[in-house]
């Protein structure tokens, strides 16, 4: 029934009005943009913003992403209590929109993700029950579990969201995702076979990790530290000195490779004498070195043009580190009006959507899934009478 019903909608003039929801591995807030969907076009967005989280969830989801022990009472609390956040994120939005709202996609916060050791898995917090009964409308969330059980990482997913987005633009073309960790996505030409998709590495995680470490501050606002910092050749090599730079897509990784001890072990190998902004301007290098090495290596043909999304799009000591390492030409998605902050939230929008037509995953290569999963499951809000 949740099929029939918003496919009819989907088809008809009024659209199909989505919120896709989520907070990322940089985890700054939840996400939210509501878009619509009408027939079998792309997303268009009518509204975003990124809300604080709930201040009594803020501290333990803070610690958990920092690798914290955590009891298994307060972590299934935590579950329960973002998902009614992000559900309030995605109905506020609308009610402040005045738009209408007919499905979530949440993604959830990810609070563990296979580093590739062992078999792959993944999880997210965010109950799928507690985001519809919130928003009051139903919810499609869990996208990344279907694809581990059919043999893949569970990441990258970007791709499905980047061909609608960016699809018209000229081609081969890259797009980055700089959140917590850097996603990169290749939209081949029209005889260069299938689209690729691979995480780089470290983004937000290294560098915000380091402003909290260094200021107590949350983020490097405006790459002023890294601006005023001078670059150290051996601590880049040191940063990019670690397996996962060298394995060959499919990868991916996560928090737990690359997130808070893994800045401890750095600033602990440079010692307590590094200027800090030399740090940072390392960091950032680091950060940027990685995408060129990873175009170097893994892509063929190289696009002409990166289109960065994400929060690193708002550093302008990275972005101009991307164009000088890449030697392509680096530019905001806002160029081509797509909201580079709403670049994740439109994803799982466009996945929710995947979802109510029963569409499978087309490229199961991307994360190395051997079949082709349908991303999601579906939660109903409570009814308000006995219903059958």
């Amino acid at each position: 029934m949740l099929n029939r019903n918003l496919l009819a909608q989907l088809e008809s003039s009024a659209g199909l009005w989505v919120a896709g929801v989520l907070s990322g591995t940089s985890a700054d807030g939840i996400d939210v943009a509501l878009a619509r969907f009408a027939g079998s076009g792309g997303p268009e967005c009518h509204a975003f913003r990124t809300v604080e989280f709930p201040a009594e969830w803020a501290q333990p989801l803070r610690r958990v992403l920092q690798g914290e022990a955590i009891e298994l009472g307060p972590l299934v609390r935590l579950h329960q209590g973002l998902g009614r956040a992000f559900g309030a994120a995605a109905r506020d939005l609308a009610q402040a929109a005045n738009l209408p709202l007919d499905l979530v996609g949440s993604h959830g916060q990810t609070v563990w993700h296979f580093d590739g050791v062992g078999p792959p898995a993944t999880f997210q917090v965010g109950e799928g029950n507690q985001v519809a009964a919130e928003a009051g409308v139903p919810c499609v969330h869990d996208f990344r579990t279907a694809d581990v059980a059919a043999g893949g990482h569970g990441a990258p997913l970007a791709i499905h969201a980047d061909l609608r987005l960016f699809g018209h633009l000229e081609r081969p073309l890259g797009t980055l995702n700089l959140g917590g960790m850097g996603n990169l996505s290749i939209l081949p030409g029209a005889e260069a076979g299938a689209p690729m998709s691979f995480d780089t590495g470290p983004a937000g995680a290294l560098l915000d990790g380091l402003a909290r470490a260094l200021w107590q501050a949350p983020m490097d606002r405006d790459g002023r530290w890294a601006l005023a910092g001078t670059v150290n050749e051996a601590w880049v090599r040191g940063l990019l000195d670690h397996p996962f730079f060298a394995e060959p897509p499919p990868r991916s990784t996560g928090r737990d490779t690359f997130g808070a001890a893994f800045v401890d072990r750095f600033l602990a190998q440079v010692g307590p004498s590094a200027r800090p902004e030399d740090l940072m301007a390392s960091a950032v290098e680091a950060v940027a070195r990685s995408v060129a090495q990873a175009l170097e290596a893994f892509v063929q043909p190289r696009p002409k043009r990166l289109l960065v999304a994400g929060g690193g799009v708002h550093n302008p000591a990275l972005m101009a580190r991307l164009a000088r390492t890449t030697g392509l030409e680096v530019v905001s998605s806002a160029a081509f009006g797509v909201d580079p902050d709403a670049r994740e939230a439109l994803l799982f929008a466009c996945l929710a959507v995947d979802f109510v037509r029963g569409r499978t995953a087309r490229w199961p290569e991307v994360t190395g899934a051997a079949s082709f999963p349908i991303f999601g499951k579906a939660c109903f809000p409570p009814a308000a009478s006995a219903q059958g």
